[in-house]
C-alpha cells in the first residue's frame, strides 16, 4: 500500500495519544505515510487508504471521542483496513495476558470487520484531570504501565499487513 494511513485517538489525559503517536512513527518507518490527529478533529476519511482508532479506556468505556468517532465514520471505515486499540487498565495486567475489548469496540469491530485490537496499559499522572481522576491518584493507584516495546510490536504488525495490500 502506498496511501495514507491515519492514526486517530481519543484521550483525556493524553496518554493515548502517545502511544498513537508511537504507532504512528513505526509506519512511517516501515515507509508509510501517516498522519495523527485527535478523533474530534478528524473532518474526513477520503484521503486515507487505512485507519488505526485509539481510545482511552474509562469506566469500562472508550473515550468519548472515539466512539464518536466510529460512530460518525461508520460508512467509510467499512471500506478500509481498521484497527483498534485500547488503553487503560493501571496495572501490569495488558502486559501479561490479552485483554479483550470493551463490549462497545467489539460491536463496532464486528460491524466494520476490524482487523485487529490490543489493550495497552494506561497512565495516570499527578495532574491529571476529572473528579475519578483525581480519587484514583489520591489512592495511590495511579503510574504508567504503557510497554512501548509492545505498541511497537503491534504498529510492525499493521505496516507489514498493510505492505501486503
Amino acid at each position: 500500500m502506498t496511501g495514507t494511513v491515519l492514526v486517530t485517538y481519543g484521550t483525556t489525559n493524553g496518554s493515548t495519544a502517545e502511544i498513537a503517536e508511537a504507532v504512528a512513527d513505526i509506519l512511517r518507518e516501515q515507509g508509510l505515510g501517516v498522519q495523527v490527529l485527535p478523533a474530534a478533529s478528524v473532518t474526513s476519511l477520503t484521503s486515507y487508504d487505512a485507519v488505526v482508532v485509539g481510545g482511552g479506556l474509562y469506566a469500562g468505556r472508550w473515550q468519548k471521542d472515539a466512539r464518536r468517532f466510529v460512530r460518525r465514520y461508520r460508512a467509510p471505515l467499512a471500506e478500509r483496513p481498521v484497527w483498534f486499540f485500547s488503553s487503560g487498565p493501571l496495572d501490569a495486567s495488558a502486559g501479561e495476558r490479552d485483554i479483550p475489548p470493551v463490549r462497545g469496540v467489539q460491536r463496532a469491530m464486528t460491524r466494520l470487520d476490524a482487523r485487529g485490537h490490543v489493550t495497552f496499559g494506561g497512565c495516570l499522572k499527578e495532574g491529571a484531570k476529572g473528579r475519578i481522576a483525581k480519587m484514583i491518584l489520591s489512592s495511590g493507584k495511579g503510574g504508567d504501565f504503557r510497554d512501548f516495546d509492545a505498541v511497537k510490536e503491534w504498529a510492525k504488525g499493521i505496516g507489514a499487513s498493510l505492505a501486503r495490500v
